[in-house]
């Protein structure tokens, strides 16, 4: 019986225990995470009537591996899909006033977010040539090189900081964006290839006898996103509260440590937990590798779950919420209006907000007590929405270490590590430090890399 030891139970040591015992029930998993419960980042909480995510709010649609997990935990019914207004309606907070975000190509031209110059700019990016080779480059780059300095100023900036809370000059296009940067890559232009994937995904639905799809769509749970990871967790069994210190590799076998005397022998082990944790377990065992991995960063986020009377908003949103762009340097990156996206966030007669705030360029204000921190934030409603009452409600959580960011570089630098890992048989690396930052991203490296697994013991002891 091959013994199989995962550190991390966050949703990628989670799904990966789980398709793992689907694909080989014979296999003896042993799942490890330091905290006293699973899920990392995901985790939902109830208090005073509110219900809210102190991490993601839901995950997307565009990658299959998050619903077909669902489904195979016989949560198919459980599940509620984000508002239509909230799909259609996200907003910039530019100039000191909410401003609709265009939702496709052909909106781009109707936004008052860009002047004409801007426009033109981007109606140019089909003819614009294409390099012949593809060289890393940052996310404001490309979109200055593809789209104009406007789009890559306003669009580039707005794109980055709601879903990395980072910086565009930093981070990497093919990393951090790899469906955009190959659409260039595969059809010379951006837009060129959304259009053909788009006709693509219809002439499927279609030949499925399916409805025209719906891009982006978020999903989450009527009980939060918690209701997946219970869900694994009583699948799995993790054991919580473990701390591992340090894996060993002898002759023909690993041995990972924990605190104290605690030890768990292993033909495999995978490294689920952030990069940081990563490279402190492999410290002893291989310094340069242990390097490599440090060098990933991660930025800082507070997140600030807001409830208010409905009475004291002066006009009730519908939409997702809004992003302020990092280089405006404002006191949040934005907030989504949670009971507008999702129904039964909060009691009756009231509404849920949550605002995120720190990201790469304002790490310090994680930093701020909860008082300074809650009087920015209702300073920043005061002029975005015109909010001046105090919330009846709010919670604040603060991620010292959040989201990793892929700078340039990245790419490379993931190609290194994950070379320098195979040269230790049985040693895996995962999570979203490598190959994607969303919940999505982490379901699908998990299915992935549970068939690679299973493909090395498949391999026998030669293969070993």
């Amino acid at each position: 019986m091959a013994r199989i030891v995962i550190v991390g139970a966050g949703i990628t040591g989670l799904a990966l225990a789980f398709r793992l015992r689907q694909a080989r029930p014979d296999f003896d998993i042993t799942l490890l995470e330091a905290a006293t419960r699973p899920g990392g980042a995901i985790w939902t909480e109830q208090q005073e009537g509110f219900r809210f995510e102190i991490g993601p709010n839901g995950f997307l649609d565009s990658k299959p591996t998050t619903l077909q997990l669902c489904r195979d935990l016989g949560l198919g019914d459980e599940l509620i899909a984000a508002s239509e207004a909230s799909r259609k309606n996200r907003f910039l907070l530019l100039d000191g006033r909410l401003q609709k975000l265009p939702r496709g190509p052909f909106s781009l031209l109707a936004t008052r977010l860009l002047s004409a110059s801007g426009k033109l700019a981007l109606l140019a990016e089909p003819f614009r040539k294409h390099p012949k080779e593809h060289k890393d480059e940052s996310v404001a780059a490309f979109f200055r090189r593809r789209l104009g300095r406007e789009a890559a100023d306003v669009l580039g900036d707005a794109l980055v900081t709601g879903i990395h809370g980072g910086d565009p000059e930093l981070l990497s296009m093919q990393a951090a964006f790899p469906r955009m940067a190959a659409m260039e890559r595969e059809h010379g232009s951006v837009f060129r290839g959304y259009f053909r994937a788009a006709k693509q995904q219809r002439l499927e639905a279609k030949a499925k006898g399916e409805p025209p799809p719906q891009p982006g769509r978020m999903w989450s749970f009527r009980g939060g996103l918690r209701t997946l990871i219970e869900a694994l967790h009583d699948r799995v069994q993790p054991a919580c509260g473990v701390n591992v210190r340090r894996i060993e590799r002898h002759e023909r076998d690993w041995l990972v440590r924990g605190e104290g005397n605690d030890t768990w022998p292993a033909d495999a082990v995978v490294l689920a937990c952030p990069a940081y944790r990563q490279a402190e377990i492999v410290a002893d065992f291989d310094a340069p590798l242990a390097t490599e991995i440090s060098i990933i960063p991660f930025n800082r986020i507070a997140v600030v779950a807001l409830g208010y009377r409905a009475g004291d908003i002066p006009v009730a949103p519908e939409g997702f919420g809004f992003i302020a762009p990092q280089r405006t340097r404002r006191d949040l990156l934005g907030v989504q209006w949670c009971s507008a996206i999702f129904p039964e966030r909060a009691p009756a007669g009231f509404v849920l907000w949550r605002a995120l705030c720190g990201g790469w360029h304002r790490g310090e204000v994680v930093d701020w007590d909860d008082d300074r921190l809650l009087a920015a934030v209702r300073e920043q409603l005061r002029l975005a929405q015109g909010v001046t009452a105090a919330p009846a409600f709010h919670r604040i959580v603060r991620w010292p270490q959040a989201i990793p960011q892929y700078h340039l570089g990245h790419g490379e630098r993931v190609r290194k590590i994950e070379q320098m890992a195979a040269n230790h048989a049985g040693l895996f690396l995962t999570g979203n430090s490598y190959h994607g930052v969303a919940l999505n991203d982490c379901t699908e490296q998990a299915t992935i890399l549970a068939g690679k697994i299973a493909g090395f013991f498949a391999s026998g002891p030669s293969g070993r």
